[in-house]
């Protein structure tokens, strides 16, 4: 069987987009055709679809950087480039995704066949034709294709379920499992049997519903004890938590002081708490269960259902399922986590700065590579719409209020150039 892996990390980059291109129309008794430079296609988006067949982010572990197709380059006679091929990552569904350096969420793949582009690709330069105005007739400058970036991901499995199972290790939720529903997880009487959430689909009148049986948490879960992060990151999405305690303290434990502990530990992991809750006091098969599960239910005094049960012995297992499903009739459906999404590199921060090196006046910015690579420094017309443009976005005035002289030197990314008033 292959390991089960709930968080991987990835990087991904979306296509560049195409260069536009510089081109002339040239054919027989024509010496002057018009520019005819047609635009770059557009670079292929990074999608993903949740896939129902997935179980693990085992396949991220092997695999960690994702590219999409680049555009093509546009050519002559007004031929545009071919765009890129989109790159669908395929996830397990329930996977959240969020962006390394933010911690935000960008997708939260919780159905089954759902498709969300996670990175746009880069927008394709214009070719020359676009440039010809009735008094620049022969344009000999394009646009480049926009470039994007690389962006690293944080892949996050959480168990899609409506009921979660919790509680100390050895407490029995494993053997629940198995007694109402087709699932068989390995149970043997040692911690940590279960290492992996196990899944089980309940039918109760008429209504099926997904129980999850999440790994035991121990003290201190919340702060990463004992694998606590892993184990309760799979509590996060259920509707309705289903509280197992060892009744009898079987392993020297109380059964009050045991509850209280793993909701202290919900509490602490992000007010799961919250959360409607039903109580099973297991083991009652047991002498001392009938004690333990009297002091249980003086001490939680009517907050939450109590259940006596035997999981072992298929005892009481009919009331609970019961008690179950009424409550998730009652219960509004999961939310998904809220996104954040991925403004395509076209649109992202275009502003600038004017920081000083020296005597020299550098310009910063995302879209000052952009500029550049999108001047002809051998044509004339193309370094006046250079001029025109810097005026038109603001940098000749920035650099004017930074204290730029006439002959103060400039520089844009690799390009030195002397300041004109």
């Amino acid at each position: 069987m292959a390991s089960f892996v709930d968080r991987a990390s990835i990087t991904a980059k979306a296509g560049n987009g195409g260069n536009g291109c510089v081109s002339f129309y040239r054919e027989k008794f024509v010496q002057n055709g018009g520019p005819d430079g047609g635009d770059g296609g557009r670079g292929g988006d990074v999608v993903l679809l949740a896939d129902e067949n997935m179980h693990t982010l085992l396949d991220f572990r092997f695999r960690a950087k994702y590219e999409a197709e680049a555009g093509q380059d546009g050519s002559g006679r007004r031929c545009l480039g071919k765009r890129g091929e989109d790159l669908v990552i395929k996830v397990p569904v329930g996977t959240v995704i969020r962006e390394k350096e933010s911690g935000v969420v960008v997708a939260d793949m919780y159905e089954a066949g759902r498709r969300k582009i996670l990175l746009h690709g880069g927008r394709g330069g214009w070719g020359n034709m676009h440039f010809a105005t009735p008094t620049r007739q022969a344009p000999n400058f394009a646009k480049p294709g926009i470039k994007t970036e690389k962006h690293e991901f944080v892949l996050e499995l959480k168990s899609i379920a409506d009921v979660g199972l919790v509680g100390y290790p050895n407490v029995g939720k494993s053997t629940l499992l198995s007694a109402v529903t087709a699932a068989r997880p390995k149970i043997a009487n040692y911690h940590f049997t279960t290492l992996t959430p196990n899944l089980g689909m309940v039918r109760r009148f008429g209504q099926d519903f997904v129980m999850a049986d999440i790994p035991g948490l121990v003290e201190g879960a919340s702060e990463g004890v004992g694998l606590g992060h892993d184990f309760l990151r799979h509590v996060e999405r259920t509707r309705l938590l289903l509280h197992v305690v060892d009744a009898a303290g079987s392993e020297g434990r109380d059964p009050v002081a045991d509850y209280e502990q793993i909701n202290e530990e919900l509490r602490k992991y992000g007010d799961l708490t919250d959360r409607p809750q039903i109580v099973a006091a297991n083991k009652m098969d047991l002498p001392e269960g009938k004690a333990g599960f009297r002091r249980l239910q003086e001490h939680i005094a009517g907050k939450y259902p109590v259940f006596p049960i035997s999981a072992a012995a298929h005892r009481g297992l009919e009331e609970l399922m019961d008690c179950v499903a009424k409550t998730l009739g009652e219960l509004p459906p999961m939310v998904p986590f809220a996104e954040e999404e991925m403004a395509p590199e076209f649109l992202r921060d275009a502003s600038f700065r004017v920081v000083m090196d020296g005597p020299v006046f550098v310009v910063e910015g995302t879209s000052v590579q952009q500029l550049i690579d999108s001047v002809n420094f051998g044509d004339e017309e193309s370094m006046n719409w250079f001029h025109r443009t810097l005026r038109r976005s603001g940098i000749i005035d920035a650099l004017r209020e930074a204290g730029a002289k006439e002959g103060s030197t400039v520089r844009m990314e690799d390009m030195e150039f002397d300041f004109v008033e």
